[in-house]
């Protein structure tokens, strides 16, 4: 299949470039951030909804678009670009996902279209360790009567501080299944912290928290399976925004560059720029075709979604890392000031690389399916 967008997803991209440039430019991220790190503006997110941008990965059996993923791609990629914050990622590309993903009837019916119409945020608890390890689960989750116990603490929970419920993974008879636990049941606590992207990111511990057996997402799916899918979809669509950040940054960089004088001189002249300006280039565009083929995996089912979510992660957290770095260099002193945008694509870097895991933990993978 031909690396394009077809004409729909390309009209579907200018419309979310349209009305992010519209509604929610860089200068809505800092007031957000100056407004007690608030976590996103209700308006924009309920333009996201209007749009349909939340009904993309719907079924239509539940009232959804079912566009597919590379639709979404095209959104995460244009909120990339303008750092705009949102539950997107929490509520619907990895809490929707789970929730698709689930032999659950009850759970799909009942939720999807409230996650589609923005009547309830969710978020999706997997990390328990300071590093990203999907392999080692220690939260419980012990059947008692028509209810599950579930004890544990999960860190790094995307929004968790907004949502109303959260899908939690935890260890059931020796491996591994989901739960949806709401937020508000005793004995859950939630502890938010604002990382330096002035993301919320959440701590949370269930302690003897009763969840209705009703509320298990894998009943006869496996879990292990279950989640190494919702972190591998989650993952490429982490890398879109990932590309959208990349060539943000870029873009401003040489617009930076082609204005910037010194000694009576543009520095954009300087043959040392441009040698490394075509080299982040040539990176932004083998980027493109990895995340784009990436969501073509994703929809065509392709039994090989495996790798190309870890080479997308793992490429795209490179180039972010190589860009906006290079970024700063060629602003100079001024980079790092709250005076230019250039310095927020770096923070979010720092962050988003290590969202499901970072560029060294997907080339390990990578390296195992290949036999090393």
């Amino acid at each position: 299949m031909a690396l394009i967008l077809t004409e729909e997803q390309n009209m579907l991209k200018e419309a979310a470039a349209e009305f992010l440039e519209a509604n929610s430019p860089l200068e809505s991220f800092r007031k957000l951030r100056d407004n007690n790190y608030k976590s996103f503006d209700p308006e924009v997110w309920k333009g996201f909804i209007e749009m349909g941008w939340t009904a993309l990965t719907i079924p239509e059996k539940y009232g959804g678009l079912e566009f597919g993923y590379t639709g979404l791609g095209q959104i995460l990629e244009e909120t990339g670009k303008t750092l705009t914050k949102s539950p997107l990622i929490s509520s619907i590309l990895l809490s929707a996902t789970a929730i698709r993903l689930s032999d659950n009837e009850f759970i799909k019916a009942k939720w999807l279209p409230k996650l589609m119409n923005g009547n309830t945020l969710m978020s999706f608890a997997l990390d328990e360790r300071s590093y990203f390890d999907p392999n080692t689960i220690e939260s419980t989750a012990i059947l008692s009567d028509d209810n599950f116990i579930i004890n544990g603490a999960k860190n790094m929970v995307i929004d968790a501080c907004n949502s109303d419920l959260i899908i939690v993974v935890a260890n059931l008879n020796n491996s591994t299944s989901l739960f949806l636990v709401d937020t508000k049941s005793e004995g859950v606590e939630i502890k938010t912290d604002i990382l330096m992207d002035a993301g919320s990111y959440s701590s949370v511990i269930f302690k003897n928290v009763t969840v209705p057996a009703k509320n298990q997402l894998n009943l006869k799916v496996k879990g292990e399976e279950m989640l190494k899918s919702i972190i591998e979809i989650g993952a490429i669509g982490l890398s879109c925004e990932m590309l959208g950040s990349v060539q943000a940054a870029f873009s401003q960089t040489m617009e930076y560059i082609k204005e910037r004088q010194q000694f009576g001189t543009k520095i954009g002249s300087y043959q040392g720029l441009q040698h490394r300006a075509a080299k982040l280039f040539c990176e932004i565009e083998l980027s493109k075709s990895v995340v784009i083929k990436a969501l073509q995996v994703i929809d065509q089912k392709n039994e090989n979604l495996s790798y190309y979510a870890h080479l997308a992660k793992a490429k795209l957290g490179e180039v972010l890392k190589l860009i906006s770095n290079e970024a700063i260099q060629m602003h100079g002193g001024i980079g790092v000031t709250d005076d230019v945008n250039i310095g927020f694509y770096l923070k979010r870097a720092r962050v988003i690389q290590r969202l499901l895991g970072d560029t060294n933990y997907h080339l390990s993978c990578i390296a195992k399916q290949k036999g090393f």
